[in-house]
């Protein structure tokens, strides 16, 4: 019997924390390992807990999530934990922030149950939250917006270097990875199987040194390999 993915919920807000417990805990194959008010909590509960997915508030007092999520992504023994991040607005300058830092996606907290529960189980299986039009539209936007990373991971021209390692077909998956398009959508378009297309996009994801899909994309526009619309 495979083991129920493990959960953390990091919100300041109670309430919202007890319904999300309530949510995550009526699931068979998840349950809610800890709770945290804030940042600097959550990323002590990761590693107490051995938490799979972190639910993370982006807006905490003290350390916030974004931070947190810094904090965990460069914790090699948090290397397994996935980190999807909650906010108010999902036109939020702090989303693709929050992707450089390590996240593996992001979720409007007007989201339907549903959702909520699809992201914690696509996040645990090592996927990425972004749909076709957050990565064409919201990413896009701040990315041209706010140029290059912040200075705390590799820059463009390191990320250039390291795409010259790619091979043709798999610079072509990552194209079409950041354009928001699946696996199965992907294999369509390049007439192959998705297992063939998961495999170019992990040997990607190595290559370049992305933690999951979600940074692959940001790594995509961040290189210039893919440009942002209206460019």
């Amino acid at each position: 019997m495979t083991p129920p993915i493990k959960v953390l919920l990091a919100d300041d807000q109670a309430l919202l924390r007890s319904a999300f417990r309530v949510l995550v805990d009526s699931e068979a194959d998840m349950q809610v390992v800890g709770e945290a008010a804030d940042g600097a909590q959550a990323v002590e509960l990761a590693r107490s807990t051995g938490a799979d997915v972190v639910l993370m508030d982006i807006r905490m007092p003290g350390t916030d999530g974004l931070a947190a999520t810094r904090m965990i992504s460069a914790d090699p023994q948090l290397a397994d934990v996935r980190v999807v991040m909650l906010t108010t607005f999902e036109v939020d300058e702090y989303v693709v922030q929050s992707l450089r830092a390590g996240a593996s996606g992001f979720l409007g907290k007007g989201a339907e149950p549903e959702e909520l529960l699809n992201a914690i189980r696509v996040a645990a299986a090592g996927e990425a939250l972004l749909s076709p039009a957050a990565t064409k539209g919201l990413i896009a936007t701040f990315l041209a917006q706010g140029g290059s990373s912040s200075g705390d991971g590799p820059s463009p021209a390191e990320y250039s270097e390291r795409l010259d390692a790619l091979t043709g077909r798999e610079r072509e998956v990552l194209v079409l990875v950041a354009g928001g398009h699946s696996n199965d959508e992907i294999a369509e378009r390049l007439a192959v199987s998705p297992l063939t297309v998961k495999t170019h996009v992990n040997r990607a994801m190595a290559k370049v040194g992305a933690r999951d899909r979600a940074q692959l994309v940001v790594i995509a526009y961040e290189s210039g390999l893919v440009r942002p619309r209206g460019e």
